[in-house]
């Protein structure tokens, strides 16, 4: 293995690639320690003591704990992740942009324009938005804004937008002349941080006797364990075969292969888990500004992590958003028409209607694992904190996004290596890789 490591350094364009995605990463991570102006960050900090059960917190995990400090980077680069998965919804009902998805190249390219654009709008709402949230906030250590006014809401947006922008060029840089993909790298870089403070609270429960010897093992197995079986459905697929009739185009001959569709079982990949989280906790969020209210305290107990009506809920909800977000990004009616334009069908199964019914059927069959398993990653962080009594937050979104951009990655070092014909990480097989976006 350290002689496979050793070989990325050899080939100058691959170790040009990673010591450019460093430093643009480290970029991100010091951006993220320098504040916006006007703001008591020991009084935030305060603020945020206790919130990572609710939507702060879940938004907070993203950017690299930037929002608890509001750095000039506190809302990293959600808005463009925000913008990217309307576009996604707003292509599966709006014709112009369906025939822009079908365009190839010069299609995304204006999409992903559209998006930028849209990443900038939102960017813009939700810097205003924060101002005038930290604005109404007070903690022990007093008001988190000293000077509220109209000239500090202004700045504060002008600067988050700005920080939105420059995470998203970093993001673009990365993917165009780093390894991997960027966006996903930095969303990558921000989970990772938290990393160590993890590691040190364990060390210190175990000094403390906050939990023992053998409970510490356990936890580690569990979570090797946990990594591992998402590596194997992240890694796992369903093939279709496909055959393709030989035809005549002038004095050459094409066609007459066999290949495959590759299905994944989890093709929503991490999406219907934020979505969840985002309805999950809205009700623990809104109990933040609505106090001595007997509903909302009822409503609250409910939805509280570790009860069996709040597992069960949002087990439900991730079920429901897999199937429907497989079903926006995977329209088998047009796989079908792809298949049978360029000559092809699957072996039994009749061209055209009967084509998109078998692929249709066979996603509902694969995706109801893949749902399952992520509503069970998902429930696994409350099951270890409120059961266990773990010293630390583990699973659900922040596992399935280091593994998949991980794998990405490697796969992506993985094809540089095979392609100067050296040896790849993997004797038998390939990485397939799985991004983010």
């Amino acid at each position: 293995m350290l002689e496979k490591v050793q070989s990325i350094f050899r080939i100058p364009e691959l170790r040009r690639r990673i010591i450019f995605t460093v430093l643009l990463l480290i970029v991100y991570r010091l951006g993220g320690h320098v504040p916006t102006p006007g703001i008591n960050g020991e009084a935030l900090a305060a603020f945020f003591q206790g919130k990572e059960r609710t939507l702060f917190g879940l938004y907070d995990m993203f950017v690299g704990g930037s929002l608890s400090q509001c750095t000039i980077f506190a809302m990293g680069i959600m808005p463009y992740i925000n913008a990217s998965i309307i576009m996604q919804l707003l292509g599966a009902v709006i014709p112009f942009l369906q025939k822009l998805q079908k365009e190839g190249e010069e299609g995304r390219k204006k999409i992903t324009q559209y998006t930028r654009y849209g990443t900038v709008g939102l960017a813009m709402i939700q810097g205003y938005g924060i101002s005038i949230f930290v604005e109404s906030l007070r903690s022990e250590l007093g008001a988190v804004v000293p000077n509220p006014g109209i000239g500090f809401r202004l700045l504060t947006m002008i600067t988050l937008t700005c920080g939105t922008i420059f995470v998203m060029w970093l993001g673009e840089q990365i993917t165009d002349r780093g390894i991997g993909n960027g966006i996903s790298l930095i969303i990558f870089i921000g989970i990772v941080a938290r990393f160590p403070t993890d590691v040190v609270n364990t060390i210190r429960a175990l000094q403390l006797g906050a939990i023992q010897i053998f409970g510490a093992v356990w936890l580690a197995v569990l979570i090797i364990a946990v990594i591992a079986a998402v590596i194997v459905m992240t890694q796992g697929m369903r093939k279709i075969p496909v055959q393709y009739a030989k035809r005549v185009v002038g004095r050459k001959m094409y066609g007459g292969q066999n290949t495959h569709i590759p299905l994944r079982v989890n093709s929503a990949g991490v999406i219907p888990i934020i979505f969840a989280q985002a309805l999950i906790m809205f009700p623990g969020t809104m109990s933040t500004f609505v106090r001595d209210n007997a509903i909302m305290e009822r409503i609250t107990m409910l939805f509280s992590p570790g009860t069996w009506f709040y597992s069960l809920v949002y087990g439900a909800i991730i079920v429901f958003f897999t199937y429907f977000y497989t079903a926006i990004i995977l329209n088998p009616t047009d796989l079908a028409e792809n298949i049978q334009k360029h000559g092809g069908f699957v072996p039994g199964i009749r061209a055209g209607k009967r084509t998109a019914e078998y692929i249709d059927r066979v996603l509902l069959r694969i995706t109801l694992p893949g749902a399952l398993f992520l509503a069970l990653v998902a429930i696994l962080p409350d099951v270890l904190i409120n059961r266990f009594h773990a010293p630390f937050y583990f699973g659900g979104t922040s596992i399935l996004i280091v593994v998949g951009v991980a794998l990405d990655t490697l796969q992506q070092i993985e094809s540089h290596l095979l392609m100067r014909h050296y040896e790849g990480f993997m004797k038998k097989g390939k990485i397939r890789g799985r991004r983010f976006m």
